[in-house]
Order: C-alpha cells, then sequence, then structure tokens
C-alpha cells in the first residue's frame, strides 16, 4: 500500500481535515490527557460525538470542557472506565446503548513496579491487553450495528523486545521485569488487532495497531525516572513528538477512506510498518503478525476472563 501522504510530523488534526464525521460515535480511553486527549480533540473537531473513557471523571471533565470550548461546540461526554478492573469495564459495556463506530484502545501503562490485579493478574498486561480486550469484545454488538466501524489499538516499537510469553504470562515461574511485562503487553495489542480483524471483517469491523511513537511529557512515562527520560533523550534513539503528533496515526487509521477495510495490520508514523529487520529500529516484528499467536491469545484471554466470571 502507497504511503498517506502525511509523515511523522502530522498531526491528528491535520491528518483528520476535510473529514466529516457527523452522525458517528467514538469512544477514547484514557483520553483526559495526553494521546488521548489530542484523539478526542481531533475527532470531536471533525463532528464525532466522543466519549472520554477515563479512570478519573474529574480529570475527564476537565478535557472534555477544553475539548468542547476549543471547537466552538460538539458532543464531548464522560464515563468511568478503570481497564485494571474487569467490573469497571462490564459496567462501561453495559451502560453502553446504541452503535459505536471508533474505538480507540489509547489507555495504558508503562513500566509499572511489580503489581497485580485483585485477579492474581499483572497489571500491565491486565491494563494494557485483557482490559481492552474485555472492553471491545463486550462492545462488539454496538461495533457491528455501526456497519463500517473500525478499532485501534495502541502499541508501542518495545513489542520488538519479545513475544507474548504463553508460558508465564503473569511472572509467577519467572522473576519480573518490568520492561518485558511492558513489551508482551504491547505485542499483545497487535495480536489482538490480527485476530479481532479475522474474526470481525465480516461484520464490517476494521481492527488495526498502531504505535504512537516516543511522547514525552505523558502520563504514559510516569513510573520512569528522570535518569531514564534524560538517557533516552540523550541517545539519540528517539524522535520525540509532541502529543498531537503522536496521535496523528490512531486518528488517520480511524478515519481515513483510504483504510477502509484494511485491518490486522501495524502502523507507525502515519503508515503502514515495514517487517522489522534485525539491527535496524523500527518496524513490525514477524512476532506480533502471527496468526497462530493472534489465535492462541484470543483463546487465553477469553479463558481468563471466564475464569475470573466463574470465580
Amino acid at each position: 500500500m502507497t504511503g498517506s501522504g502525511f509523515t511523522a510530523q502530522s498531526t491528528a488534526a491535520e491528518v483528520v481535515g476535510g473529514i466529516d464525521l457527523t452522525g458517528r460515535r467514538a469512544v477514547v480511553t484514557g483520553a483526559a490527557s495526553g494521546i488521548g486527549l489530542e484523539t478526542a480533540r481531533a475527532l470531536a473537531g471533525a463532528g464525532a460525538e466522543v466519549t472520554l473513557a477515563v479512570r478519573g471523571t474529574a480529570a475527564g471533565e476537565r478535557a472534555a470542557g477544553e475539548i468542547t470550548s476549543g471547537i466552538g461546540g460538539g458532543r464531548v461526554l464522560v464515563a468511568p472506565l478503570d481497564l485494571a478492573d474487569q467490573r469497571s469495564v462490564a459496567a462501561f459495556t453495559a451502560a453502553w446503548h446504541g452503535p459505536l463506530d471508533i474505538l480507540v484502545n489509547n489507555a495504558g501503562v508503562m513500566m509499572t513496579p511489580e503489581t497485580r490485579t485483585p485477579e492474581g493478574w499483572e497489571l500491565q498486561f491486565a491494563t494494557n491487553h485483557l482490559g481492552h480486550f474485555a472492553l471491545a469484545t463486550r462492545l462488539h454488538p454496538a461495533l457491528a450495528a455501526a456497519g463500517r466501524a473500525r478499532v485501534v489499538s495502541l502499541s508501542s516499537v518495545a513489542h520488538l523486545r519479545c513475544p507474548v510469553h504463553f508460558d508465564d504470562i503473569h511472572f509467577r515461574q519467572r522473576p519480573y521485569d518490568p520492561g518485558l511485562a511492558y513489551a508482551q503487553s504491547k505485542t499483545a495489542n497487535v495480536l489482538f488487532a490480527v485476530e479481532a480483524h479475522h474474526r470481525w471483517a465480516g461484520d464490517g469491523i476494521t481492527v488495526n495497531a498502531v504505535h504512537p511513537g516516543a511522547v514525552l511529557g505523558t502520563n504514559l512515562s510516569r513510573h520512569l525516572t528522570r535518569e531514564a527520560l534524560d538517557a533516552a533523550v540523550a541517545s539519540g534513539g528517539h524522535t520525540f513528538k509532541t502529543p498531537e503528533q503522536g496521535a496523528a496515526t490512531a486518528v488517520l487509521v480511524a478515519t481515513a477512506p483510504r483504510y477502509e477495510g484494511v485491518g490486522g495490520r501495524y502502523f507507525e508514523d502515519c503508515a503502514e510498518a515495514h517487517r522489522h529487520i534485525p539491527g535496524t529500529s523500527g518496524g513490525v516484528s514477524d512476532h506480533a503478525l502471527d496468526p497462530d499467536s493472534a489465535a492462541l491469545l484470543w483463546r487465553v484471554s477469553l479463558d481468563t476472563l471466564a475464569a475470573d466470571i466463574r470465580g
């Protein structure tokens, strides 16, 4: 597929320019700040009704007010959602009525100290993958009802570090490593897109994963030390983006007519990513696009959630 015409420096407002989302409904998780806020702002600015699905509703209300005042109106709603709490996910989806055109799985945690949910799940996998998996699958009827819905899951270049460790996803046998835990959760985000698109394309639902790029100053990096951030800048290994630029790829994939029906793929810098070549930066790893791993992750996720329900 040829390029989109946009680049790593493009902003969310630029990629959605000229697209009319009037009458469309969107949900953006983690939309109270950072990339999620800019994603919601761009979608609302194009005419969509946007629900900010956030852990803190007070922060969500402030974000909604900022968006509506900036675009001169628009319908921006706020709803509580804690992706690490399956009861919260169930409550959010039970309260949703009518079709859903766009779901952006943006929220996430990164490099957290070893933390477990009440079920015993490792927090990064529970939040970044299982929470969004439960959200999307529970919203499947609403997405199917929309007719031409799109789901976008935010992954990361960190997925290159490792596949999902199916024998010990939750670090019960091996020593906890926050970097590897984050990396496998981001691989899971891509594998989800692969399998969800395979299963749901017949319902008119297009599912993709995107890497937003390295964005400083967001809540995602709150568990990194100042020294780690300074080292990343000094290493030259990243070209850092503004939140407006970081939101661009997700907004592009969620709205551009050229990507209608194009699913199960991984995008970065406003274009479909190339296959990663060891020793180089960027691209998407073969382990993240492997259809067998994607199917296995789907079954494991269903079994994990079902066990929690039975419990």
